[in-house]
Parts: C-alpha cells; sequence; structure tokens
C-alpha cells in the first residue's frame, strides 16, 4: 500500500513502514524512546514491534490500563510522572502503541509534556487505524464527557500494522467497522455500498477497505485540520453517539458500550433525524438502519436513559451558544452541519430505533 502523505507527517503501511521508523529516529537523535503500551497491547503486540526496532537509543516501556474508564486525567499525571521519573526531557520520543485509549491519551501526554515532545502512533486495533490515529486530535474524557479535554497535534508520523489486527476479538474488529461505515455515509457511496455484503468481504479486501477509510478520513482533515467546517462531518453519528457512550460509562448496572457500537446507534438515530428533515428518503434510512441494525443490533434504552443522554448533549463539543448541532446526512455520501433539532425529533428517533 502506498504511503499517505497527511499535514505534516506521513501514514506508512506494512513491514516496509518499519524500515521509516528506523530512519526516523536515527535522523533525530533523540535522547530516550518512551513507549506508551496498555495491558493488552504490552502482552500481544509489543513483542512484535520491539523485533522490528533497530536503535541504540535508550528504551522504556510505560503501560497503562486498558479500557475507556482510563483515559482520564488521572491516568495522564500517572504516565506524567513515569516520564519525569524515567529522565525524560524534551529531546524524548513517546510511541503510542496501542488503540484509541492508547493514541488519544499518549498524544495528549506528549503534546503537554515539557510543552511538548514528538510523538508517533502505532495503532493496534481497526478503531485507531482508521480513526483515533489520524487527523491530529488528543485528548481525555472527563467523567462521562467523552473527549472533553484536548488538544490538536500532529503525530510526527503514524504506522499501520495490519498484523495487529490477528490479536483482537471479533467485537473490536466490529467496533472499528462503525468508522468506516460512517466514512461511506459521509463522504463516500460506492464505499458505503461495499459493507452491504459482509459476508463477500475477505482478509484481502479488508485491508484495502482500511486503506480506503484512511484516505477518507485524511482528505477530509487535509480540508480542514482545525475543524472549522468540512472536518465536523466526522462527527456524524457522535453527537448522540458519545452521549449513549457517556451514559452506559456512568451507569454501573449497565454494560459498558464500546466506542464502536455506540456509534453505530447514534448514526442509526440521525440517519432518522436526517429523514425527518427531508434530507435522506424513507428507502435511504431503511437502507442504513437495516445494513447497520444487521451488524450491531439494537441498544436497549429506557426512560430514564434518555433523560441522561438528553442531558449529555448540552456538553457536546459542537454546540455553539448553547445550541445542539447535528451533522446529518444529506443523501447517502454527503451531509449537512450545524444543523439544529428539537427534543420531539430526538424523541420520534429514539422511538423509530425501538421499533
Amino acid at each position: 500500500m502506498q504511503t499517505i502523505h497527511a499535514n505534516g507527517y506521513e501514514i506508512l503501511f506494512g513491514d516496509g513502514g518499519y524500515d521509516a521508523v528506523n530512519r526516523f529516529i536515527a535522523d533525530r537523535v533523540y535522547s530516550k524512546i518512551f513507549i506508551l503500551t496498555d495491558t493488552n497491547s504490552n502482552e500481544y503486540c509489543l513483542p512484535r514491534f520491539l523485533s522490528f526496532l533497530a536503535t541504540e537509543v535508550a528504551i522504556e516501556i510505560i503501560e497503562v490500563d486498558a479500557g475507556e474508564m482510563h483515559k482520564n486525567i488521572e491516568t495522564c499525571i500517572g504516565v506524567w510522572n513515569a516520564l519525569t521519573e524515567l529522565g525524560a526531557d524534551r529531546k524524548s520520543l513517546m510511541i503510542n502503541l496501542g488503540g484509541g485509549v492508547v493514541t488519544d491519551l499518549g498524544g495528549f501526554v506528549a503534546s503537554t509534556f515539557k510543552r511538548g515532545i514528538d510523538f508517533t502512533h502505532i495503532p493496534t486495533t481497526l478503531l485507531a487505524m482508521v480513526d483515533a490515529s489520524v487527523g491530529g486530535k488528543n485528548g481525555i474524557d472527563l467523567g462521562n464527557l467523552k473527549n472533553h479535554i484536548g488538544v490538536i497535534n500532529t503525530p510526527r508520523m503514524i504506522l499501520m500494522d495490519m498484523t495487529f489486527l490477528d490479536t483482537l476479538p471479533q467485537i473490536e474488529m466490529r467496533s472499528g467497522l462503525a468508522e468506516m461505515l460512517k466514512h461511506g455515509l459521509i463522504y463516500d457511496k460506492n464505499y458505503w455500498d461495499k459493507f452491504t455484503d459482509l459476508a463477500a468481504i475477505d482478509t484481502n479486501d479488508l485491508g484495502q477497505l482500511i486503506y480506503e477509510s484512511v484516505v477518507i478520513k485524511n482528505e477530509i482533515v487535509a480540508a480542514d485540520p482545525n475543524e472549522k467546517g468540512i472536518r465536523k462531518s466526522l462527527n456524524f453519528g457522535h453527537t448522540l453517539g458519545h452521549a449513549i457512550e457517556g451514559c452506559f460509562l456512568e451507569n454501573e448496572s449497565k454494560t459498558t458500550l464500546l466506542h464502536g457500537e455506540a456509534i453505530a446507534a447514534g448514526m442509526v438515530l440521525e440517519s432518522h433525524l436526517s429523514l425527518q428533515k427531508g434530507l435522506i428518503s424513507a428507502e435511504e434510512y431503511a437502507a442504513v438502519k437495516r445494513n447497520i441494525l444487521g451488524i450491531y443490533g439494537r441498544v436497549t434504552f429506557d426512560a430514564n436513559d434518555l433523560q441522561s443522554i438528553t442531558d449529555l448533549l448540552i456538553h457536546d463539543k459542537k454546540n455553539e451558544y448553547g445550541k445542539i448541532q447535528f451533522v446529518l446526512l444529506d443523501g447517502i455520501g454527503s451531509v449537512k452541519i450545524g444543523q439544529e433539532l428539537d427534543n420531539e425529533s430526538i424523541t420520534n428517533a429514539f422511538e423509530d430505533y425501538k421499533s
């Protein structure tokens, strides 16, 4: 796969990318290398990564607990303290080896430690490959408010090693797939159509689909790095999806949803909002709902959940002047940003979702 050129960095693919990583490290003469992992990537991915890493620079491993519940300021403080105790300076490099939590949190930690040190991403999950690692968004959650604290700061490079996907359970692969579906819905109908029959997709197809998904996200980000316009389209499904994820995260009686599971529900709901606005046809909405629910099934909501989700919408990052701003489909493959809807429309969407 060809290297993708992003804003100020490159996205590399396959074993050949390790040669570029090694050249990059050698050229910059780093004082130390810190590899941030979580408990999963440390066990399943770190040995392979270290086998390709060829450098005389001292390497330190920092491990954090796995899971979205640990993407918070307390974990950041732990990593900042570890960097300090292990002698990190402004000439150090942080390599974030892991899924979306590691890349989000690691990029934020590196961007703020001593006012910023270089970092690279080695995403190890499908979600991190097609979404979290690309585009320069780094951040942490504030309680149950998703990605509420953060910065936009790009890595020095990204390496996509598809071999790491072999370590993932099917539920994690399904979570990442939601972002790929989103890319088709907001940007490229032909790409969306490729997912209408998942049974026909084999391993070789998946690698190409991942590549195309990264290309789509990179094109959107390159056109609007600081999210003043079209980059907001990437938030389709996330206004309600993040609120759903936060609701389930704070409720100990519920099973925590993976990011992709919550976003899948959010995409169905926001597709129905698009239908209510007259932006997509009933046939288009039915196709979106059928395809996504066929993969993810339905999330079960009760009246208390709906109130909690509605309350969390007030804190969505896209809001302007106290108004909730939705990204809605304008036909399959296109969007309208900055769409306002009332609570009745949101309730209608949930009622249809449950039916």
